[in-house]
């Protein structure tokens, strides 16, 4: 059974920083493509960061480029996602996909974790 665990959320001050872990079992996504959503209360899901199957390839939402930065350990099978600067509209449940199938759309997703920035 394919497994993303989220892991590394929490409440954070304004200006703090994160660093979100993402464990997957059940099989190896070293050839994949992997990314980062978030969805803020009452807002739709959206796109964060992605990577590519070497981590050579890395895209970042406007809102966070200069800030996140997205990295995986194939070794691991683990994706990361450190956050730093972070800002109250930061505040989100962050889930990790693996495997893009089309823009935005992946085939295995995890279940979330919250992220919390206090102003």
């Amino acid at each position: 059974q394919v497994q993303l665990v989220e892991s590394g959320g929490g409440l954070v001050q304004t200006g703090g920083s994160l660093r979100l872990s993402c464990a997957a079992s059940g099989r190896s996504f070293s050839s994949n493509g992997m990314g980062w959503f978030r969805q803020a209360p009452g807002k739709e899901r959206v796109f964060v960061a992605s990577i590519n199957w070497s981590g050579g390839i890395t895209n970042y939402a406007d809102s966070v480029k200069g800030r996140f930065t997205i990295s995986r350990d194939n070794a691991k099978n683990t994706l990361y996602l450190q956050m730093n600067s972070l800002k109250p509209e930061d505040t989100a449940v962050y889930y990790c996909a693996a495997v893009p199938q089309t823009v935005g759309l992946y085939r295995y997703w995890g279940q979330g974790t919250q992220v919390t920035v206090s102003s």
